[in-house]
């Protein structure tokens, strides 16, 4: 795990000094809406591809694209029984994950490709989260799609993911920008107590959003 972690901060390749020094203050509008000031270096600003800027800022709309089309498709009922998960407003303040062990569990919700299911829910595998110079790290350890990559600061009730998808047996993830396929952006939020979402808009496969399900293990 170490050797991923401290891969993932060379893929990255940004200068971490200070990056969770200051929390910027709350964005005016839960929305989409013009994008906050840049920010100094180490920042997500300062990180994230421009794809994965525009990914952030229409996160919302990724939200409603979504859910209109797994509800359009008969998913209704499913995305009501998951309650504040898939809500998109529910975030609460204090995001930040601890370090530790986690149980995540992925829900794909609307689709890219005609014909093909609006929604899946699939079962409980392993993340872990660890302290990394100053941020924190998130890698899901097992199934055949891995997000890897790091947690920036961003504001009171969210922070940003960046990093890259791992697939099927390989063992080091690609270098963060190096492949647009790959490169991961999304939110991580707090919708509960010992219980967080990850959120990612416009994945670039299958899915109009995924969202993954965080709790401590044992729980």
């Amino acid at each position: 795990m170490q050797g991923r972690a401290s891969f993932i901060l060379a893929a990255l390749a940004v200068p971490l000094l200070a990056a969770c020094s200051t929390v910027p203050p709350v964005p005016r509008s839960v929305a989409d809406g013009p994008p906050s000031p840049p920010a100094a270096d180490g920042s997500w600003r300062a990180t994230a591809t421009e794809q994965d800027k525009g990914r952030i800022r229409g996160w919302y709309s990724s939200w409603e694209s979504a859910l209109a089309d797994a509800r359009a498709k008969g998913f209704g009922p499913q995305i009501q029984r998951e309650g504040v998960l898939l809500q998109p407003t529910a975030a609460l303040p204090n995001p930040y994950l601890p370090a530790g062990d986690y149980r995540c569990r992925t829900i794909k919700v609307g689709t890219r490709i005609g014909g093909t299911l609006g929604y899946i829910a699939y079962g409980w595998f392993r993340c872990r989260v660890s302290a990394e110079q100053g941020l924190y790290s998130l890698v899901k350890l097992t199934g055949s799609q891995r997000p890897v990559g790091l947690i920036f600061p961003d504001n009171l009730t969210r922070q940003v993911f960046l990093g890259t998808l791992e697939l099927g047996d390989e063992t080091l993830p690609v270098s963060y920008g190096s492949d647009r396929m790959r490169d991961m952006a999304g939110l991580v939020e707090r919708i509960g107590d010992n219980r967080w979402r990850l959120v990612l808009p416009a994945p670039a496969y299958e899915s109009l959003l995924d969202v993954i399900e965080i709790v401590p293990e044992g729980r």
